[in-house]
This record gives C-alpha cells, sequence and structure tokens, in this order.
C-alpha cells in the first residue's frame, strides 16, 4: 500500500482503511492478530504514534480489540461490520454525487439506470 503524505487524507486514516482492506480481503481473520504499531510504522516509514492512532481508531469502531501484552486481534464481526460502513458511507455518498452529476447533465432516470446496468454487466469496459 501506499501512503499520501498530501493531506488528502490522514495518515492514520489511511493506515486504518489499508487494515480495512486486508480484514475485507480476508488477510486478517477473524481473532487473527494484526500488525503493532511498530511494525507499521517500519512498514510505512511512518511515527508509532500515528500508526496506534490508526489501531486506536479501529478498536474505537469495534474492527479490533486489545488483548494486553500480545496486541491487537480482529474482532468477530469485523469484516461485516466494515463492509456495512463502507456500504452506508462510501457508496451512498458516491449515488449521491453520481444522481447529482447526472441531473446537471440533463441525463434522465432511465438513461442513468441504463448506464448502471451496463457497469454492472461490464458493457464499455475495454
Amino acid at each position: 500500500m501506499l501512503l499520501y503524505h498530501d493531506g488528502a487524507k490522514p495518515i492514520y486514516v489511511q493506515i486504518a482503511e489499508w487494515i480495512e482492506n486486508e480484514i475485507i480481503a480476508e488477510t486478517f481473520k477473524r481473532d487473527e492478530k494484526v500488525f503493532s504499531q511498530y511494525q507499521l510504522a517500519e512498514m510505512f516509514t511512518i511515527n508509532p504514534a500515528t500508526a496506534a492512532k490508526g489501531l486506536n481508531m479501529l478498536v474505537n469502531e469495534q474492527v479490533l480489540y486489545k488483548k494486553r501484552g500480545l496486541g491487537m486481534f480482529v474482532a468477530k464481526d469485523a469484516r461485516k461490520a466494515i463492509l456495512n460502513k463502507r456500504k452506508n458511507e462510501t457508496l451512498t455518498r458516491l449515488v449521491q454525487e453520481l444522481v447529482s452529476e447526472a441531473k446537471r447533465l440533463e441525463v434522465s432516470e432511465i438513461d442513468l439506470l441504463e448506464m448502471i446496468q451496463d457497469a454492472i454487466n461490464g458493457k464499455g469496459e475495454e
């Protein structure tokens, strides 16, 4: 994963999203230990405190849980929680943006739905 240091997203958020992506991909499974803040800091050449902030963000969201003295582990329903969060936040926002742009461009509802269906069916992909 490439971390962007341009300020688009805080680095700790990028770390949290990277871990979430690994959980979605099932690289990290339920009750499995994830990288420590020091391992993440070394992997991404960042401050360990920044890595810890990303890990703690996921603990607060109940995606990870702490075992004192052992590290951070993937919570029971972490994958499901991440998928729901992203569906509810990211896809909803993207759909709202898409509909707004379609209205600005005077694309009809029927044409928009057809474009979406074509995208689902892989039409227009090279």
